[in-house]
């Protein structure tokens, strides 16, 4: 059992981060610059070293296992964190080179995957040795990588009370949403008109998102009949997609996603509005060098022209 690491096993992490990230040894082997005996020595020893099974491999093919999954994800968190470490050193000298991590919102619509793109090109052929690491995390997981140290900064909706160890550039536009449910729900029916002052919504099952507000939940003297919880409006989709809940989703997912499944905005979407504020977010600890400050900048004129 491993009580201490050593640089040694950094190094074996360091391949098996590279196996997992590819999918695969055959696929690891120009990222790693090793040859496939030496990469599957190496998951061995650190099999060994953790005496935990990481992986399967053979004529089914690369697959990972549980443990190896908590192990990969762990690793992902550790080398994010080194990797921050050494970019916020480096630019104690001036120097502005290495990884920058970006997390965005799982989620989030492709106009600003698209906009997110031009303002990571601007921020690579300004400073020409930086390299972006962009990763995506769900709605309640956003303010902990902030404030973690996994990465520099953060493109999410936030509609909690705002914490003061977190710093909130707003991008000037909001993200909003109305409650929606299936065709095949028994209140698709009123898609164009109000509710029937008999009818109770209270009455129907919903679906949460982990992390969102309770205020979204509740519209006058009104409140949804939360049942379960998913972890982004993905899943929750998915969920209303079952004719078994309603539940809140953000307008453009309607579009994007919903429109050619039928989803169907309850009493012409007039109910349960929200209306949540996008932000470029970064936490306290994190040092806002010249290069995370024009990242920064150009995250919040692109975001903005996108929804123009």
């Amino acid at each position: 059992m491993l009580n201490r690491l050593q640089e040694s096993d950094i190094k074996l992490l360091r391949v098996f981060y590279a196996v997992a990230s590819c999918n695969g040894f055959t696929a690891a082997e120009p990222v790693l610059r090793m040859q496939r005996p030496n990469i599957s020595a190496a998951i061995k020893k650190l099999e060994e070293r953790l005496d935990l099974v990481l992986c399967h491999r053979g004529r089914g093919g690369f697959q990972m296992t549980k443990e190896g999954e908590v192990v990969f994800q762990e690793t992902k968190r550790i080398f994010n964190a080194f990797d921050n470490f050494v970019f916020n050193l480096k630019s104690l000298h001036d120097d502005y080179s290495g990884h920058i991590t970006l997390v965005l919102m799982a989620g989030l619509p492709l106009s600003i995957h698209l906009a997110v793109s031009k303002a990571v090109k601007s921020t690579m052929k300004k400073f020409d040795d930086i390299h972006v690491n962009i990763q995506t995390r769900l709605y309640n997981e956003v303010e902990h990588v902030a404030l973690s140290g996994e990465c520099h900064l953060v493109v999410s909706t936030y509609d909690m009370v705002k914490p003061e160890s977190v710093t909130f550039h707003p991008v000037g536009i909001a993200t909003e949403g109305r409650l929606y449910c299936a065709p095949t729900h028994p209140l698709a029916k009123y898609r164009d008109t109000e509710l029937p002052k008999d009818i109770n919504i209270e009455n129907y099952p919903a679906i949460g998102i982990s992390g969102l507000s309770s205020a979204n939940y509740i519209e006058d003297e009104s409140r949804l009949a939360i049942q379960t919880f998913s972890d982004s409006f993905d899943a929750a989709m998915s969920a209303i997609m079952t004719g078994e809940y309603v539940g809140l989703l953000p307008d453009y997912m309607a579009r994007e996603q919903g429109a050619a499944l039928g989803l169907v905005p309850i009493a012409n979407g007039s109910l349960f509005n929200f209306n949540h504020d996008l932000f470029v977010m970064n936490g306290k600890n994190t040092r806002l060098n010249p290069v995370l400050r024009h990242c920064i900048k150009e995250l919040t004129y692109f975001i903005a022209e996108s929804q123009k």
